[in-house]
């Protein structure tokens, strides 16, 4: 089954969290889908992860830009896995019914919202269920990540 980790935003948005999440992908040597609520979000999260970090080159694309098999990171509204990839990043609620074709998935959620958190609730329940290894992650303080139990 796949593993599916939950990660509870509350001290930094998104887009501060995912750019550093999908270095550590690239770093492992694995190839993500990121999966978004909207093709604005598509559109802004593409932009971002060309400009979040002088320092940083995080080699991605989307419909728009083409040759999705060359894409190390795949940024989508659909449920869709055309570059290969084995971890798959759900934001905005997103949801994939091809989640057992992934290695991991990252599902993450804003903690500020009540309805975002309610909703990745049914998510955790639902992937429970549905016999998947789950893990839920708190941001620290220090802009870190904790594992609860």
């Amino acid at each position: 089954m796949t593993a599916i980790a939950f990660y509870h935003l509350q001290r930094s948005p998104l887009e501060k969290a995912l750019p550093k999440l999908l270095e550590k992908t690239l770093e492992a040597g694995k190839r993500a889908v990121v999966m978004a609520g909207s093709a604005e979000r598509v559109t802004a999260l593409n932009t971002l992860l060309w400009v979040y970090d002088q320092g940083s080159w995080l080699p991605h694309g989307d419909a728009g830009d083409g040759h999705a098999d060359d894409q190390p990171v795949w940024l989508t509204t659909s449920d869709e896995n055309p570059n290969g990839a084995s971890f798959l990043f759900l934001t905005d609620g997103a949801q994939s019914a091809h989640i057992g074709d992934y290695e991991r998935c990252f599902d993450m959620f804003d903690g500020n919202d009540t309805a975002a958190v309610d909703a990745a609730r049914e998510r955790w329940t639902s992937y429970k269920d549905a016999g998947h290894e789950l893990a839920y992650w708190q941001q620290t303080d220090r802009g870190g990540w904790e594992k609860k139990d």
